[in-house]
């Protein structure tokens, strides 16, 4: 978290996912997309915040049982109490939606303690809850079950894998309407200056072509239509 400007995580607030998917293409990075990930509802603002992995791997039953959440060393449990302020809660499901990565209480803790947002390749339950508590929460599909049916908490802030994309503790996950993308962290004072700029950019294309402009020379961008953006940013203020 060090190592990222608090600059850039302000501009990547502003900027959709989209964008930063084809910054990160253009750095050789294909598969930082969550495929199949939606937020559980809108949001109205973009979630930002470094990587705190929880990884789950298949529950078994002598155990895993509800006895188990009275235990203050119970990992699912110590990662709403661990998971840092400003940071984003990135769970390991490994696809599995048969049972909840979490709940509405656990992800009210969350909220409480100052976090991002959460992310899951599995689901979650008491869904009206959760959107009361309005941390940005995202999900492949709601799962009412509980737990200890299918899913053991193992391990937290270790690389992980979720919804088949390389998770490492510190990446930049950012999230918006569409999903979650993730930042490698060395990559993210860039990529976050890209982005911002190429927003600023497409404001602008997006007036042009409200006007009746065609896309030919000006998106993508060519010197002559950024000479013209440099004029327009300057008219604007």
């Amino acid at each position: 978290m060090s190592a990222v400007r608090e600059e850039s995580l302000g501009k990547l607030a502003h900027v959709n996912v989209a964008t930063i998917t084809n910054c990160l293409l253009k750095r050789g990075l294909r598969n930082q997309f969550l495929h199949g990930v939606a937020p559980v509802a809108p949001a109205g603002r973009n979630m930002v915040g470094p990587a705190f992995t929880l990884r789950f791997i298949p529950s078994r039953e002598d155990i895993d049982t509800m006895a188990g959440y009275q235990l203050e060393s119970h990992v699912q449990r110590r990662a709403m109490e661990e998971c840092p302020p400003g940071a984003v809660l990135v769970v390991d499901a490994h696809g599995d939606a048969r049972a909840a990565s979490a709940g509405d209480l656990l992800i009210g803790r969350l909220k409480a303690r100052g976090c991002a947002g959460i992310v899951t390749d599995g689901g979650y339950r008491d869904i009206p809850g959760i959107v009361k508590t309005r941390l940005p929460a995202y999900q492949r599909q709601t799962a009412s079950p509980a737990t200890p049916i299918a899913l053991h908490p193992a391990d937290l802030n270790l690389p992980i894998g979720c919804a088949g994309v390389a998770v490492y503790p510190g990446d930049i996950v950012v999230g918006d309407a569409e999903g979650v993308v993730v930042i490698p962290a060395h990559l993210v004072d860039e990529v976050a200056g890209e982005a911002f700029a190429t927003t600023q950019y497409e404001e602008f294309a997006e007036e042009k072509i409200a006007e009746g402009r065609s896309i030919f020379g000006l998106f993508p961008a060519t010197e002559a239509s950024l000479r013209e953006y440099e004029a327009w940013k300057s008219r604007k203020g």
